[in-house]
């Protein structure tokens, strides 16, 4: 046993080796050019960025500007080897298996020590940033497998399309690093790194590595290529040699880095730094799929998530005894809104000509619930299309103008309609120039819509075919599903609403005439509520609630740039409110808009009064976004 290879040995008991024996080891040259990569297992490991001391001050802006890729632990005194906070004699001339020389942005060298560069060092400021490698144990110990470590290989290192904040002559491209994660792992491995900000924190993706720029994951930019596991799922983190990227675009004359997966080991514990976060952080992510084509993740806090359940729980209220509960799937609220609030760019449909003898026969659920999901989504910055028939064209325009002139809208949303000309209008419509690759739209979204039934026809609760008010909105949809990047979400409270067609089998089953009145055509997102006003509603609520979600807003900025606070106004004032609702509810009926139920020409929706029971609900949603409710 005694002829055992010694790297055997170290790949066998490494793990346990403490970080001042092994920077020892580092330091004569048993450990030389190794990724440090599950070394003293349970010790934080450190990127390494050693620039001209009159660059020190724009480096140190930099990294708290990107502190997701750039978490700053420590930067010393020119001319200073060690490291008084992280470690006990260490020397960072001697300390990384390996070192990267840079000469005005230039690689010029690949080093196993920098002694002989001491005179220059004198002048230079060392930077120990975070690294991911800190937070793997912490994942093992909570159940998560490491596939680089299962592998015994160095962890996949790729370029991103994710910009950072310039400062001064630092800019680049985001760096992250990828770990192939089992899906019903991925809650738990988002939430230990979560807790440990200073080293890179929670995911900044989770998903399609093409959404942020990454084309080839066997072909990584830095490191090796780690081998996914079936059922496991692509999960970035923001990595420290996005600083590599930085020091090369900034050409200064001289500048040192470690080399990718050889890093720095510190004293510190990173499992002690765990357990004192969850004791100071009492919020929790999680995870959801809001995307399978391409497959994309968010994120969200639990305290986000009760919110949600609240949400749902009033608006799922059945005052119409239509047997609603029999549609409920799990989460959708939520979902819809976490996808929506990705987005850039949404087009929104809504209009049941249920009153087939009157003109016009639109009745007063859906375009309240329409606006107020405008309204937010207008507040987040985001382009708004709505699509009506070409016969309310007109009249929709007009609501729209009136709308802003109330103040319900801060300014004018374009309204367009959509005629099914040839085989190709819808994905005309969709895409520019006809490119499927060129979505004009990230999400559709459906309020109250009529949807079209198995027979192509489109029906009202009594059974009316009105498939002559009807224009062909629902191919939209259809297309939608086979176009990468477009999700779709329907809210309905029958069943025979645009969207509703993932549960048509329980509106045959539980709705009165569902047999031949359900929507054949489905959403990604079935939103379910007793009036589709409320589901409005409680989108519009769910987007301002995630709009101030420090967990979900760090995952849309991807640990970039800092947390916007400046719009938090701007959204309180775009949530929808009883006065607001009442305008426009008088708007409707001015223009002839009748409630669906009954048909009254007057304050109501479905039969329902809007005092007291719409602003009853209205008021109850207000308290829960704003956290007056428990």
């Amino acid at each position: 046993m005694y002829d055992e290879d010694p790297m055997m040995l170290n790949a066998r008991f490494l793990k346990s080796v403490l970080p001042a024996s092994a920077r020892g080891l580092i330091r004569t040259g048993a450990l030389r050019a190794v990724a440090t990569s599950g070394i003293s297992k349970g010790f934080k490991q450190a990127n390494i960025v050693i620039v001209d001391k009159t660059l020190a001050d724009d480096f140190e802006k930099f990294c708290l500007a990107n502190n997701g890729p750039l978490p700053l632990l420590y930067r010393s005194k020119p001319g200073e080897w060690s490291s008084p906070p992280l470690s006990t004699d260490s020397d960072i001339r001697t300390d990384c298996p390996q070192y990267i020389k840079y000469e005005e942005g230039n690689v010029t060298g690949n080093l196993s020590s920098l002694m002989e560069c001491t005179e220059q060092l004198k002048d230079m400021v060392t930077f120990y940033l975070g690294c991911s490698f800190s937070f793997e144990s912490a994942l093992l110990k909570a159940g998560v497998p490491v596939r680089n470590i299962e592998q015994g290989c160095n962890v996949s290192m790729f370029k991103t399309s994710i910009p950072c904040v310039e400062v001064g002559g630092f800019q680049c491209k985001m760096v992250v690093t990828m770990r192939p994660i089992p899906v019903d792992k991925l809650d738990a491995a988002v939430q230990v790194t979560h807790h440990m900000k200073d080293v890179h924190g929670a995911p900044v993706h989770i998903g399609h590595p093409g959404l942020i720029g990454v084309e080839d994951l066997s072909k990584p930019d830095f490191g090796e290529a780690v081998k996914a596991h079936p059922g496991d799922t692509p999960v970035f983190w923001a990595c420290g040699i996005t600083a590599t990227e930085a020091v090369r675009n900034c050409k200064s004359p001289l500048a040192f880095t470690h080399a990718p997966g050889c890093m720095f080991i510190t004293d510190l514990r990173s499992d002690q730094e765990v357990v004192s976060n969850y004791a100071a952080d009492t919020e929790t992510p999680h995870v959801f799929c809001i995307s399978q084509n391409p497959l994309h993740y968010s994120v969200a806090s639990a305290t986000v998530v009760k919110k949600f359940k609240a949400m749902d729980i009033l608006i799922q209220q059945d005052p119409g005894n239509r047997g609603i509960k029999h549609l409920l799937i799990e989460n959708q609220l939520v979902k819809a809104c976490l996808s929506l609030s990705h987005a850039k760019s949404v087009l929104i449909t809504t209009g049941f000509p249920t009153h087939f003898n009157h003109q016009p026969p639109e009745e007063t659920d859906g375009p309240p619930g329409a606006i107020a999901i405008a309204a937010m989504l207008q507040a987040q910055k985001k382009n708004i299309v709505i699509v009506t028939d070409q016969r309310a064209l007109e009249m929709n325009r007009k609501i729209i103008e009136e709308a802003v002139e109330q103040g319900v809208l801060k300014t004018p949303i374009p309204v367009v309609s959509f005629q099914d000309n040839d085989e190709d209008s819808s994905v005309k419509f969709l895409c520019r120039d006809g490119d499927l690759q060129f979505p004009r739209f990230d999400h559709l979204l459906a309020i109250e819509r009529a949807g079209m039934a198995a027979d192509g026809n489109y029906y009202n609760a009594r059974k009316v075919n009105i498939k002559h008010l009807v224009d062909p909105i629902d191919k939209l949809f259809l297309t939608a599903q086979n176009i990468p990047g477009i999700s779709t979400t329907g809210i309905g409270d029958g069943g025979n609403e645009l969207g509703m067609g993932k549960v048509k089998e329980t509106v045959r089953k539980y709705i009165h005439n569902g047999d031949l009145i359900a929507c054949d055509v489905e959403a990604d997102f079935t939103v379910i509520a007793g009036v589709s006003n409320w589901g409005g509603y409680a989108v519009a609520c769910g987007l301002y609630i995630l709009n101030n979600c420090t967990i979900h807003e760090r995952y849309l900025r991807k640990a970039v740039g800092f947390p916007k606070t400046a719009e938090m106004d701007i959204c309180l004032s775009a949530l929808p409110t009883v006065h607001k609702e009442e305008k426009l509810l008088e708007l409707l009926v001015k223009h002839g808009i009748r409630s669906g139920k009954t048909g009254n020409l007057g304050m109501e929706v479905d039969g329902l009064l809007f005092y007291d029971t719409h602003s009853s609900v209205i008021k109850q949603l207000l308290e829960i976004t704003l956290g007056q409710a428990q």
